[in-house]
């Protein structure tokens, strides 16, 4: 089993990059796809999305039981490839429709920490080949806004986590991938 987590600004290519990875490896790939329809303009991002994808992969959409999915989907001869954690970590935090403090502690949803732990979990057992793609979200300036800022910090420490864990680290920035950890892709 290999884990390789491609990390990226909006619009840095790390999507496209994974996917080739993906196509390259030569094996049957599933694809989870982690987002939400929210609006008109999301759901016409995901729609652009799954036209990209080659047909014969397997598409299964999970927005919140991320860990789950992996271990049902994971085997031996697999890729796993999860597009992206940094949704699913949003999808995690506004899972109970709270309103949450422009200012202040900020709580998280009860299902936030049993569905991250497990998903970390699950990274440590999988049987096939996993591709993670995540935003790097910690580069600007610090956000406005106790939820932005409790939002960039746990999806920090959410990479922090995942890199420790996967074998190959790969920061994609202009389309163009630099090896953080690991050998080469």
């Amino acid at each position: 089993m290999t884990c390789t987590l491609i990390l990226g600004g909006a619009r840095s290519g790390k999507s496209a990059y994974a996917e080739r990875l993906a196509i390259a490896s030569g094996r049957e790939v599933v694809y989870i796809a982690t987002a939400r329809p929210g609006d008109g303009e999301m759901a016409l991002r995901i729609a652009h999305h799954r036209q990209q994808r080659p047909a014969i992969w397997t598409t299964v959409e999970e927005p919140l039981a991320l860990g789950d999915a992996l271990l049902q989907w994971s085997a031996p001869g697999r890729l796993i490839l999860v597009d992206c954690l940094t949704l699913w970590l949003s999808n995690l935090l506004f899972a109970e429709d709270q309103d949450f403090p422009e200012v202040g502690r900020i709580t998280p949803p009860a299902c936030f920490h049993e569905q991250r732990e497990r998903f970390l979990r699950a990274l440590d057992q999988v049987t096939g080949d996993v591709v993670l793609v995540s935003n790097e979200v910690g580069m600007g300036v610090v956000p406005f806004g106790a939820v932005t800022r409790w939002f960039a910090d746990e999806a920090g420490r959410l990479n922090q986590a995942v890199a420790a864990r996967c074998e190959r680290a790969v920061l994609v920035a202009a389309g163009l991938p630099l090896v953080l950890k690991g050998g080469p892709c």
